[in-house]
């Protein structure tokens, strides 16, 4: 039966419009966003299907175009549509981020980094640049790959804070085995550009490691 034919309290967009979001399960927000559905299954049946494929919503939403694509005829229309709705997500929680401080945002400042590198297949090493009042000025990723010193540049990194002006600075990167121990790699490079910002008094605040959806502040290890 298609979503058209079920009561009007049943289908997925009134149901948002009445109850809210927050009422709807995964399936059905999904199929909001895929609209229709097949000759054989309706949206919300190919819903369930690509988040048993997939194994839930995140891991769908940091697919491959081709993984993504190659699935229920979804194509690149869809697929441009799902990560123009992860950016609009990423800017909102900076925005929010940057309305506070960092230090005393923590939930704030670790839901965004989770958002940016929980489901990256591989290392990301990404910089949060703040000023006096550690305030974000300005976010971005300063390295892809694995984490030590042959592909982090403390002296890139320098010229990057100098750029935006920052006063200090938070590190984040991703473990995809999902470990939460910091590698000696992790500890050295850290150690490394706090000595080559301090020439400048830039300090760095901390080092978040992302692993899955969890987090740990190597400041609050005692690490920094």
């Amino acid at each position: 039966m298609s979503i058209a034919a079920w009561p009007t309290t049943e289908r997925p967009r009134e149901k948002l419009i009445a109850r809210g979001p927050q009422a709807l399960s995964d399936a059905e927000l999904l199929a909001i966003f895929l609209r229709t559905g097949s000759p054989k299954h309706s949206a919300i049946e190919i819903a369930g299907q690509l988040l048993t494929q997939f194994g839930g919503l995140a891991p769908l939403l940091h697919a491959s175009r081709r993984d993504f694509v190659s699935l229920h005829g979804l194509g690149d229309a869809k697929y441009a549509m799902l990560q123009a709705i992860q950016e609009i997500s990423r800017r909102s929680m900076l925005e929010a981020l940057q309305r506070s401080s960092a230090l005393t945002s923590p939930e704030k400042t670790r839901g965004y980094l989770k958002n940016i590198l929980a489901h990256q297949p591989r290392e990301i090493f990404w910089a949060l640049f703040l000023d006096s009042q550690h305030q974000v000025i300005a976010s971005e990723a300063l390295a892809h790959g694995t984490i030590d010193s042959a592909s982090i540049y403390p002296r890139e990194v320098l010229k990057a804070s100098l750029s935006h002006n920052a006063a200090a600075l938070i590190f984040a990167h991703n473990h995809p085995s999902g470990s939460l121990t910091p590698s000696q790699a992790d500890q050295d490079i850290t150690r490394k550009l706090q000595e080559v910002l301090a020439m400048v008094d830039i300090r760095v605040l901390d080092h978040i490691i992302v692993g899955g959806n969890r987090t740990v502040s190597m400041a609050e290890l005692g690490l920094i």
